[in-house]
């Protein structure tokens, strides 16, 4: 069973973040340089697809409903307003990890301020931009007429001080720039820091690190990038970048391993997901490839096993 959760938490991470498209400007300029993740869905993209939306409605995680709860309350629909909609969390020193959202799309900074005034929410001014209160906490605050920023209050501050200069942005950290650049310009996309990528390779390996000193090779981890798309079927591709190819083909080993292992034992709806994988090395990176047909995703979808490693 292990193994398998090795496949399908993977490929939940990544179906999580399956609906991205490269980040805009604005957005761009309020990520903090102490990238952990990067994660952007693009709504237009979701509509378009019966699998995708399958997969919004049984996994939409929590922190996704609370900030489409929030938009509600000031006025915008996520489901006909919101085009694109990004979540970066960065570390914040003492304060842990925190998470900015930035929305764009087709709606009105005039009216959602109308909405703000009539309910008699004022602002807040914090450098030069005004902040206001939303539901469960959170606040926000325009970056241009077609583009907010929400977060907590030290969320929405952290990535205001990265776009005023009172604190290094995303474009100063060059391995998350290298990491975007090889995937930024696809349908889907989303990337990991390394201690993130860390901690999600040891979590998915399980009983197969054993086979090797993990926490050895951890140390040549760098970071990951993993794409996804829903035309023709379902494609998963992720790429974890390590120091060298030896280190990329021991990994790599260590997937195989895992997954042969499983097969040995594995009931039909597990053999679903693990004939449909695919694991090598390139060079300096673990490549991983996950495809299969929108039916037999689906199938997964309502199956004991997917649930489990979906909570």
């Amino acid at each position: 069973m292990k193994s398998v959760k090795i496949i399908l938490a993977l490929i939940l991470l990544c179906s999580l973040s399956a609906w991205a498209t490269p980040l805009g400007s604005s957005a761009r300029t309020v990520i903090p340089s102490d990238i952990q993740q990067i994660i952007s869905v693009d709504y237009r993209a979701l509509k378009n697809s019966d699998t995708a939306m399958a997969l919004k409605a049984q996994v939409l995680p929590p922190a996704l409903k609370e900030f489409e709860t929030a938009l509600r309350g000031v006025g915008i629909n996520p489901d006909k307003d919101v085009e694109q909609l990004t979540f970066a969390s960065y570390r914040a020193g003492k304060q842990g990890i925190k998470v900015i959202g930035v929305a764009q799309g087709q709606f009105s900074s005039a009216a959602v301020l109308k909405k703000m005034k009539l309910s008699k929410i004022k602002p807040v001014k914090y450098h030069q931009a005004d902040v206001y209160a939303m539901s469960g906490g959170m606040q926000m605050t325009f970056l241009d007429d077609d583009t907010l920023a929400f977060g907590d209050m030290a969320a929405l501050k952290g990535a205001l001080d990265a776009r005023d200069g009172y604190a290094s942005g995303l474009d100063s950290n060059s391995q998350i720039v290298d990491l975007m650049g090889g995937v930024d310009s696809g349908p889907v996309w989303s990337v990991l820091d390394q201690q993130g990528t860390q901690n999600m390779m040891r979590s998915a390996l399980g009983d197969a690190s054993r086979l090797a000193d993990y926490e050895t090779i951890k140390k040549r981890i760098l970071g990951s990038r993993y794409t996804m798309n829903f035309q023709s079927g379902v494609n998963f591709d992720l790429d974890v970048a390590t120091l060298d190819s030896v280190t990329a083909g021991t990994l790599s080993t260590l997937f195989k391993a895992g997954v042969l292992y499983k097969k040995m034992s594995a009931t039909p709806i597990e053999k679903v997901a693990l004939d449909s994988v695919s694991v090598n090395s390139d060079s300096s990176n673990l490549q991983m490839h996950f495809k299969t047909d929108d039916k037999q995703f689906q199938s997964l979808l309502h199956s004991d096993l997917f649930a489990a490693v979906s909570r």
